[in-house]
């Protein structure tokens, strides 16, 4: 009897152990920031057209899209490393100089993420402008078990990067380099 309690006690535990360890990915969060010396006017006048992200964004090769910057549109953005991403536009404000996107259907061997949703926002600073890009996502493989090209660092790196190298290509567009 005592054996079998002991077996039964491993059996619980073992299981415990698998079902902490199995609930899947977690949603992570990325962003990033950079101050930009030029008005808000000039660099919302870049950055507002959501198809037009290719003009600036240094890792993207071209985009084309349609329906404007109204919610609803959407966008291909064809990356330098190859593959492309479609987005939808979710919300757009003129007043705020913010727009708000996700990605529509994943393409993991171009961008290492099941999901994401970003924003882009920008903000006076003085003479300049403040902005900032936030993204929340899934990392490429959502099992329990993720191979090191699909797991949650490869994903916020991937992420990280995309945001910080193209808040730097808005930089240098806006302020004329």
């Amino acid at each position: 009897m005592r054996h079998l309690r002991l077996a039964l006690t491993g059996i619980a535990f073992c299981a415990a152990v698998l079902a902490a360890h199995a609930h899947g990915p977690t949603p992570q969060k990325v962003e990033e920031s950079i101050e930009i010396s030029a008005p808000p006017d000039k660099v919302w006048e870049i950055a507002k057209e959501f198809a037009k992200i290719g003009d600036w964004h240094p890792l993207v090769e071209k985009s084309e899209g349609t329906g404007g910057n109204v919610a609803g549109a959407t966008r291909t953005v064809t990356l330098k490393s190859g593959g492309a991403l479609e987005d939808g536009l979710d919300d757009f404000n003129e007043a705020e100089k913010s727009y708000a996107y996700r990605l529509a259907k994943e393409n993991i061997e171009a961008f290492p993420v099941s999901f994401y949703s970003a924003e882009l926002s920008l903000k006076p600073n003085g003479d300049g402008t403040s902005a900032k890009w936030i993204g929340r996502f899934y990392r490429a493989d959502t099992g329990n078990f993720p191979s090191e090209t699909q797991d949650d660092a490869t994903a916020i790196a991937a992420m990280s990067n995309f945001l910080s190298e193209g808040l730097k290509g808005l930089k240098a567009k806006a302020e004329g380099k």
